[in-house]
């Protein structure tokens, strides 16, 4: 069964994020699911002839976890947008952040210096599965560097395409947007 691309038309017209963004970010993501079948494909076939020992299988493999990833982690960024207002203090994510961090503010503060880092990639607040414990990460490449058994809370895409349209190299203006757009709700039904 075939992945297919959700729609997100709904971020349309967020405050912070231009029209033309919006849409490029989503072609951007349309593709990964696209490659992400294509692999899954050519995979198969491979498999099904007997081509395993073959390099381009091996590539293959490699290469799934930058488009499945790619593909998931856009989901993941996509569905915690939209919101409004801050989050709900009395929530259990919020005391779990403050339980965690020390404060709300301390994760923020910590959040947003993940995600101002100079380079690519995606500032990922995680819970550790078998701990619990909330972990504010960097992951330069959709593929690389997300720790096991953990779970992906809150997601912030800091790969250009996410803000220079509309920010230039203003990352922290576009973090500040970010804020101002996350849909709390939706990170508090990842927390376990």
């Amino acid at each position: 069964m075939a992945y297919e691309a959700k729609d997100y038309a709904k971020l349309l017209g967020m405050e912070g994020f231009s029209e033309a963004l919006l849409k490029n970010h989503f072609t951007l993501y349309q593709g990964y699911v696209t490659n992400t079948n294509k692999v899954l494909d050519i995979l198969d076939g491979m498999l099904k002839a007997g081509n395993t020992a073959a390099p381009e299988y091996a590539e293959l493999k490699r290469r799934l976890g930058w488009e499945f990833n790619g593909m998931r982690l856009h989901e993941y960024y996509f569905e915690n947008l939209g919101g409004k207002g801050g989050i709900d203090q009395t929530g259990k994510l919020a005391a779990k952040i403050a339980a965690d961090f020390g404060s709300v503010e301390a994760w923020e503060k910590d959040f947003r210096a993940t995600g101002a880092m100079r380079g690519i990639g995606w500032a990922v607040l995680y819970q550790d599965s078998a701990s619990g414990k909330l972990m504010n990460f960097w992951i330069n490449e959709h593929d690389v560097a997300h720790p096991a058994g953990c779970t992906p809370i809150l997601i912030m895409d800091v790969f250009e395409h996410a803000f220079m349209l509309d920010y230039g190299l203003k990352r922290a203006d576009y973090i500040e947007a970010f804020f101002k757009n996350i849909d709390w709700k939706a990170a508090e039904t990842r927390l376990k």
